[in-house]
């Protein structure tokens, strides 16, 4: 099989494509011919060595979240899966072993759904990790029906999602982006827009004098977003180093995504159902990962970048 790896941190010019032994799954695991596997900041983050603390120098690293695709074998103890299912999951865990950036992958059954049955699988490869973050993190901020929701960045990966899945909630949805994305948010269900600017918690607060009951930082604004939250309220950051000390009672966490095949199959759904919106912004091939990580780290995508193996 063809993987993508790194034997050292930098720009994208460490990326490589080895051969390497076509793993075969174990009980209750399940190996995915790759369709298409999206690529998200977070691998740039790690090719870059912004988790160096915590993986250290242990190369080879395999990169890659985001992965759909056909099962091609497996494990014992499988039962609810065959081989030849389209299907999607969710890796976690940098650098164990091969990423999604590859020709194959195997993973636990349980972290694999059904892929959407009205899309193929280049696109169904983009809303795993994206969507799985912003349902994880809406459930951390455990909002009642009706509710105010703000999410900052809100027409990106996790801001997109996490606006179409407070509107399912029932929460009323207040989204932050640039004033062009305007029109987007709104068509993902946000009931209300507010431009990006210096002063976000005066902005929310003409609309919503007390607060946002709730925040999703998905713009990783940090301190600075902390003031359009009532007194009371639940923020919620999407990476460590921007979750902001608590205030005014505040409740604060940050969402650390986790596989899970039930509520991905759930996503999946919804993606049928026409509530949650898939969006290739381009596909590279896998021989060109270099290029593709250019135009991650480039920015202004509305969409996702695929590797198509």
């Amino acid at each position: 099989m063809r993987s993508v790896i790194i034997n050292r941190y930098g720009g994208p010019e460490v990326l490589e494509i080895a051969e390497r032994e076509t793993p075969e799954p174990a009980t209750g695991e399940v190996r995915i011919k790759i369709a298409g596997a999206a690529l998200n900041p977070a691998d740039a983050a790690l090719r870059a060595g912004a988790f160096e603390s915590v993986l250290g120098h242990r190369f080879p690293l395999g990169i890659g979240w985001d992965v759909a695709g056909t099962i091609d074998a497996i494990g014992t103890g499988v039962t609810d899966l065959r081989v030849g299912d389209p299907v999607v999951a969710l890796l976690t865990g940098f650098g164990v072993g091969s990423g999604t950036h590859a020709s194959h992958v195997v993973l636990p059954a349980a972290s694999v759904a059904s892929a959407p049955k009205d899309v193929d699988l280049v696109a169904a490869a983009t809303f795993g990790l994206n969507a799985l973050t912003a349902d994880q993190a809406l459930d951390l901020l455990d909002l009642a029906d009706g509710t105010t929701l703000l999410v900052t960045g809100a027409a990106g990966g996790v801001g997109d999602y996490a606006v179409a899945l407070g509107a399912q909630r029932g929460l009323r949805v207040i989204g932050v982006a640039r004033e062009h994305d305007e029109a987007d948010v709104r068509a993902s269900g946000a009931a209300e827009f507010v431009a990006a600017t210096g002063d976000l918690a005066g902005a929310v607060r003409a609309l919503i004098p007390g607060g946002a009951d709730g925040l999703l930082d998905a713009a990783q604004l940090g301190a600075g977003a902390l003031g359009a939250v009532r007194d009371g309220g639940s923020f919620v950051a999407v990476a460590d180093p921007s979750e902001p000390e608590s205030e005014r009672d505040i409740r604060v966490t940050t969402v650390h995504v986790q596989p899970d095949g039930d509520t991905l199959a759930e996503l999946s759904n919804g993606v049928d159902a026409g509530w949650l919106r898939l969006r290739v912004a381009a596909t590279f091939p896998l021989a060109d990962v270099a290029d593709a990580h250019r135009a991650v780290e480039q920015g202004g995508n509305r969409g996702r970048i695929v590797l198509v193996p």
